[in-house]
């Protein structure tokens, strides 16, 4: 099977070089998703909803790559503060809870200054052709 790409057409995506998404096989990679709005190129200043909106942009790399959260194995999220991690963490369990994947947060500097959270994710799924 080919490997499978998928772009949000973001800077980041073509400085860097790097796909948002890649598929490869039975298992989908999403690099890390952030909370900016792709569609309106523009990212809220509220840790909330950058959250909600990574999720939105972490589901949407899912869809195109024939992928589906429910077979999410981990998640890695980052956060700028640590203060983000109680503004977050229900609402990263609402996403999260039927997939319960394995999950690790991490504090850390993220590249740009409006970014408050990162959010990885890996899969295995039924979902490649054989």
């Amino acid at each position: 099977m080919a490997r499978e790409r998928f772009f949000t057409g973001s800077r980041f995506e073509e400085r860097g070089g790097y796909a948002r998404g890649v598929r490869d096989g039975d298992m989908v990679f999403l690099s890390g998703c952030v909370g900016f709005d792709y569609v309106n190129h523009t990212i809220s200043d509220d840790v909330v909803e950058q959250t909600h909106q990574a999720f939105r942009n972490i589901h949407w790399a899912l869809e195109e790559l024939n992928a589906s959260f429910r077979d999410v194995v981990r998640v890695v999220i980052y956060i700028a503060d640590r203060a983000y991690y109680e503004q977050t963490v229900d609402i990263i369990g609402e996403y999260c809870r039927d997939a319960s994947p394995a999950n690790t947060f991490i504090v850390a500097q993220l590249v740009d200054p409006r970014m408050k959270i990162e959010i990885e994710v890996t899969t295995r799924d039924g979902g490649a052709a054989a």
